[in-house]
């Protein structure tokens, strides 16, 4: 689907014409408050108190201020932590789908969902089948799709989806008639949220393909039928409502007709231990995700471990992952042996190189596609999401990542990444070096197309 929306691009013969910011120094460029706003369902805390539960969070972190950290993230972001939230883990699509239709089977007063694939294949049908029935059941449905993103689904599909009631937006559409005078094929909306009855969230990678119907070797006994690898979040708690607001802002910057008026911010309760931080971003923004990641990347102290499967970065965050592997920091990360988009996938192999030079070690996962993009800074700051360390998630998309400051979930967060190297092959600067020459013609290549990939 992205070499579709890559061929797309340049068909249109865009000029590159918008740039990311200048963030070599970004530190130094602002005005952090001494201790970062903490949000609760009572209210803000009090700075000793924030700071105190900051503390307790992130004990085990090792030589890393991170108290400091997020309120540099903050200055930059505009975005607060928000405390007691209870958070899960899920890895790979089965898991994945198996708690968002639990979630959904639930609702009782509204599902918002908002994703960037929604296919119709089996899962796809199997996905929409549960959505209507829910919408006959009383429960509104509200769903944002991209339209690149299910350019190969039928009108039907969806129209059958208005039929049953549930209320239906069309991000920035193909056809140029329906946004006359506004049409932004480039940007696309690439945010995967679900949010039941303003109390359930969940954000990641996984999209609604049949991809997802099966797991990855990741803590698999069995590899007859791979599926990709991915992983995605629920969350429970106040950092809910960050993700129905972001919802509803996507969809009244798209969609004329307001949403129904229904409950769609209850209140919240504390119901676990986590301070999270969610962090989106869309074109014309402030660049959110990409400072956020910029920030996390030069203030590591003693680790990067990465998993990402599109990597097209600008020249500017890219400097600032290689410095921080000449630093000393232990940068490792976890790329694709094979990919659904062939010239991103070469263009993220033509940095290998320069990657290797500098010391970052890098891992080829086997068996499965890789669609995961997860962070882990010093074991503490930690993030799931929908963002690729590309220019185009940073510049041309509408993104969602969840932050995660605590050392416990840092820990999980490590020893999924540690499960992923089992199951990948390292690639050393030898060996990159003796790779054929029609390979490095093609990383070329595709390196000359970053900014639209």
């Amino acid at each position: 689907m992205l070499g579709l929306l890559s061929a797309i691009m340049l068909s249109v013969g865009m000029a590159a014409c918008a740039s990311l910011p200048d963030v070599r120094d970004l530190s130094s460029q602002l005005e952090p408050a001494s201790t970062p706003t903490v949000a609760t369902p009572k209210g803000t805390l009090p700075p000793a108190k924030a700071e105190s539960l900051l503390g307790q969070r992130l004990r085990n972190a090792k030589k890393t201020d991170l108290t400091a950290l997020a309120a540099l993230e903050e200055a930059a972001t505009g975005s607060p932590l928000v405390a007691g939230n209870k958070t899960t883990l899920l890895f790979d699509g089965p898991a994945t789908i198996k708690a968002m239709m639990a979630a959904i089977a639930n609702a009782k007063d509204h599902v918002n969902f908002e994703t960037y694939i929604f296919d119709e294949d089996e899962l796809g049908l199997k996905f929409a089948d549960l959505l209507i029935e829910k919408q006959r059941a009383g429960v509104q449905v509200n769903i944002i799709y991209d339209s690149i993103g299910t350019l190969g689904v039928s009108k039907e599909f969806f129209q059958r989806l208005r039929d049953a009631g549930i209320n239906l937006t069309e991000f920035n559409p193909v056809n140029p008639l329906k946004r006359f005078g506004n049409w932004r094929i480039n940007n696309r909306d690439h945010r995967k949220i679900l949010i039941i009855d303003g109390k359930v969230g969940f954000a990641g990678g996984v999209n609604i393909a049949e991809d997802y119907s099966h797991s990855s070797l990741f803590r698999s006994r069995s590899s007859a039928e791979l599926g990709w690898r991915d992983t995605h979040m629920q969350i429970e708690g106040p950092a809910v409502a960050n993700l129905q607001w972001l919802f509803m802002d996507t969809w009244a910057r798209q969609n004329k007709s307001p949403l129904p008026d229904l409950d769609y911010f209850p209140a919240l309760t504390a119901v676990g231990d986590k301070v999270v931080r969610i962090v989106a971003s869309r074109p014309g923004g402030d660049f959110e995700i990409y400072k956020a990641f910029t920030l996390a990347l030069q203030e590591a102290k003693t680790s990067i471990h990465m998993t990402n499967a599109y990597f097209a970065p600008d020249q500017n965050i890219l400097d600032t992952l290689l410095s921080a592997a000449r630093r000393g920091v232990d940068v490792r990360i976890i790329f694709p042996s094979q990919s659904d988009a062939g010239i991103v996938y070469y263009a993220g192999r033509s940095f290998y190189t320069e990657l290797l030079q500098a010391g970052v070690r890098i891992y080829e996962l086997k068996g499965s596609v890789l669609h995961a993009k997860t962070t882990v800074v010093d074991g503490a700051w930690s993030t799931v999401g929908s963002s690729n360390f590309d220019i185009r998630s940073f510049l041309h998309n509408s993104e969602i990542n969840v932050i995660v400051l605590d050392a416990a979930f840092g820990a999980s967060m490590e020893s999924a990444f540690q499960e992923d190297i089992r199951n990948s092959k390292e690639i050393t600067l030898d060996e990159w070096e003796r790779r054929p020459t029609a390979e490095r013609v093609k990383e070329w290549g595709a390196r000359r197309l970053a900014y639209y990939l």
